[in-house]
C-alpha cells in the first residue's frame, strides 16, 4: 500500500519554523508526519480480485482472505464468550441458555458488521458485543434476583432478558438520533490530535482488567500463548517463507498450538483436584456448550417472549448507549489508522452512529443481552497482520452468521479456554493504544500546553473509570447512590468507561485551555481538511458508498 498524493490541505494561516537540526552529537535520522501506514500489505480497499479468471493465485488469495476472515471470527468469539459466560448464569440461565445466547450474539454481529462495512463507516471494524452494557444489565438481573414471584429460575431468566430487550430497544433511539439528526458529528468537531491521542490510547488501555488478570486465571496455558505469539514476531525474521505464514496466521496458529496443550493437559487428569474456579478457567471441557448447543437453530425476532419496558432499566441503558458511541468513535478513528484510511469525517461518523443505533435496535429484536460496538480487539489485528482490508471483515460476517446457525460447530470453538483469549488481548489491545499514540505526531509535542493536556486526559481516562470499576458491587451499583436509581445508572456507566472519561476530560481541557492562540500547536490546520466531505480527496476514495445511494437518499441524510 502506497500513500496517495492528490489529497487537498487547507495551508496554515502561519508557516511553520523549519526544522532544527539535532543538537550536540545526534546525526540520526528524522521522520516527518505520515497520514498512511505504508507497510500494509492490503489497505482498505485493496481486495483479492474476485473477476480475474480462477487461477491458482487467486485460489490462494480467496483461501488467504477466507483464512484471515475467520481468523477474526476467533477473535470476536473470546469477548462474546466471556459476556455470555458472566451474565447468563447470574440471570438464571443454563448451559442450553448460554449457547443460545451466544448465538443470538453472533448472528447480530454478523448482521451488524456487515451492514457498517457497507453502508457505515466503511472501515474494516468488527461490531461485536459490548462490555458497556454490563452495568445497567446486572442492575437488572439484581432487581429480579430477589423476586418470589417466578416458579423456576429459568422462568427468571426469561423475564430478565425479556427485560433486557426493551431496554435496547427503547436505548437505541439515543445512538439514532445523535447519529442521524448529526448531532454527534457537530460534538466530534470539537476534537483535534491532542483529543483522540487519550481517547484512542484508553480504548485500548482502559481493558486492562481483561488482559493479565484473566490470563492468570490459568498461568499454565495464558502465559504459553503470550510468550508464542510474542515469539512468533521474532521467528517471521528467519525466513521469507516463515515471515508470509507468521505475520498474517500467527494468531490461528499460536491458538491451536495452545488450544492443543490444554486439551492433554485436562485429558491427562491436571486438573482433576483442582479447585472449580481453576478447572472452570483451565478444562477445555468445562463450557458444556458442545453438549447444549442444538445442531441447528436459526435466531428469530422475539424468540425470548414479548419485550418488557421498564423505564427505569431504559434510564440505564441510556447511558451505556451513550458510552458505546465514545468507544466505537475511537475505535473508528484506530481502523482508520491501521487499514491505510484517512481518518473519517464527520459525516462518515454521523452516518456510522446512526447505523449503530439501528443495530442496538436489531440486537433487542433477536435477544442479545447486550448491544454491540467497534470491536477493539479486532482493529488490533489489523495492525498485527498488515492487513486492513474491508473484504476480509465482510468475510467474517460469514462465519458469524454460519456458526449463529449451526450450534454445534459454533459451540467447538467456544470451548477454547477464556485465558487463550486473555492472552491475545494483550497484543491486540496494545497496538490500539500504541495506534493512538501516533496521532500525536501532528501536533507539537514540544508544547507544555498540550504535555498537559495529554497527561491529565489520559490520566484521568484510566483513573476515574478505575474507581467507579472498584466501588461497583456485583448488582451493578456504582459510588453513586442518590434516590434516582435511572440517574445512578446513567452516571456510573457514563463515567465507568475509560474512553468516554478521556473524551470528556481532553475535550473540555483542548477547547477552554488557550485554544485559539495555539491553534497550530494542536494541530488544527491539519485535521481540518479530513473533518469535511470534499476536504480531501481521498475521502471519496475510501468512505464513498458502494452503490450510487445519493441518487435515492437526500444528501442530508448521507
Amino acid at each position: 500500500m502506497v500513500e496517495t498524493g492528490n489529497h487537498q490541505h487547507q495551508q496554515p494561516p502561519v508557516a511553520p519554523p523549519p526544522m532544527q537540526q539535532p543538537l550536540g552529537g545526534a546525526r540520526g535520522p528524522l521522520y516527518g508526519p505520515s497520514e498512511q501506514l505504508l507497510q500494509l500489505h492490503y489497505c482498505i480497499h485493496s481486495n483479492p480480485s474476485w473477476r480475474q479468471s480462477l487461477s491458482l493465485s487467486l485460489s490462494l488469495l480467496i483461501s488467504r482472505a477466507v483464512l484471515l476472515g475467520f481468523q477474526h471470527y476467533i477473535v470476536m468469539l473470546g469477548t462474546t464468550v466471556m459476556i455470555a459466560t458472566y451474565l447468563v448464569p447470574r440471570m438464571g440461565g443454563t448451559h442450553g441458555d448460554k449457547a443460545r445466547v451466544i448465538q443470538a450474539l453472533l448472528f447480530t454481529s454478523g448482521i451488524n458488521t456487515l451492514f457498517q462495512t457497507w453502508i457505515g463507516t466503511r472501515l474494516p471494524t468488527v461490531m461485536g458485543p459490548s462490555f458497556s452494557y454490563v452495568l445497567p444489565v446486572l442492575s437488572i438481573i439484581k432487581d429480579y434476583f430477589n423476586n418470589n414471584d417466578f416458579t423456576s429460575e429459568h422462568e427468571r431468566f426469561l423475564h430478565t432478558i425479556r427485560t433486557i430487550q426493551g431496554s435496547l430497544i427503547v436505548s437505541s433511539i439515543i445512538n439514532i438520533l445523535i447519529g442521524y439528526v448529526k448531532v454527534w458529528g457537530k460534538f466530534t468537531r470539537l476534537f483535534s490530535p491532542i483529543v483522540i491521542v487519550p481517547v484512542v490510547c484508553v480504548v485500548g488501555l482502559g481493558r486492562f482488567a481483561m488482559g493479565f488478570p484473566q490470563l492468570a486465571n490459568c498461568v499454565e496455558i495464558g502465559l504459553p500463548m503470550l510468550i508464542l505469539l510474542a515469539a512468533c514476531q521474532y521467528l517471521k525474521l528467519v525466513h521469507p517463507v516463515a515471515r508470509a505464514v507468521l505475520e498474517k496466521f500467527a494468531l490461528l496458529i499460536c491458538i491451536g498450538l495452545v488450544w492443543g496443550y490444554a486439551a492433554i493437559l485436562t485429558v491427562a487428569g491436571s486438573y482433576n483436584n483442582a479447585k472449580a474456579d481453576t478447572q472452570q478457567s483451565c478444562r477445555v471441557d468445562r463450557s458444556y456448550l458442545l453438549e447444549s448447543a442444538p445442531w441447528i437453530k436459526i435466531p428469530y425476532p422475539f424468540q425470548w417472549g414479548t419485550p418488557i419496558f421498564r423505564a427505569s432499566h431504559v434510564f440505564g441503558m441510556f447511558g451505556a448507549a451513550l458510552v458505546s458511541t465514545a468507544e466505537s468513535t475511537g475505535t473508528f478513528y484506530a481502523a482508520a489508522r491501521l487499514s491505510g484510511a484517512t481518518f473519517p469525517p464527520i459525516h462518515v461518523i454521523n452516518r456510522s452512529i446512526g447505523l449503530q443505533g439501528v443495530g442496538q435496535l436489531f440486537d433487542g429484536l433477536f435477544g442479545s443481552v447486550v448491544g454491540t460496538t467497534a470491536s477493539v480487539e479486532n482493529v488490533g489485528l489489523l495492525g498485527l497482520t498488515h492487513v486492513g482490508s474491508r473484504r476480509v471483515v465482510q468475510i467474517s460476517t460469514a462465519f458469524m452468521i454460519f456458526f449463529s446457525i449451526f450450534g454445534k460447530f459454533g459451540a467447538f470453538f467456544a470451548m477454547i479456554p477464556l485465558p487463550i483469549f486473555a492472552a491475545m488481548y494483550c497484543v491486540l489491545w496494545g497496538i490500539v493504544a500504541a495506534a493512538g499514540i501516533s496521532f500525536i505526531q501532528f501536533a507539537n509535542t514540544n508544547s507544555l500546553r498540550n504535555i498537559y493536556v495529554l497527561g491529565v486526559s489520559l490520566f484521568l481516562g484510566i483513573s476515574i473509570p478505575q474507581y467507579f470499576t472498584m466501588h461497583s458491587d456485583d448488582a451493578g451499583h456504582g459510588p453513586l447512590r442518590t434516590s434516582a436509581g435511572w440517574f445512578n445508572d446513567i452516571v456510573n456507566t457514563l463515567f465507568s468507561s475509560p474512553p468516554a472519561v478521556a473524551m470528556i476530560v481532553g475535550t473540555l481541557l483542548d477547547n477552554t485551555l488557550d485554544a485559539h492562540h495555539t491553534r497550530n500547536e494542536r494541530g488544527i490546520p491539519w485535521w481540518t481538511p479530513f473533518q469535511n466531505r470534499k476536504g480531501d480527496n481521498r475521502n471519496e476514495e475510501f468512505y464513498s458508498y458502494p452503490i450510487r445511494m445519493h441518487e435515492w437518499i437526500p444528501s442530508r441524510f448521507l
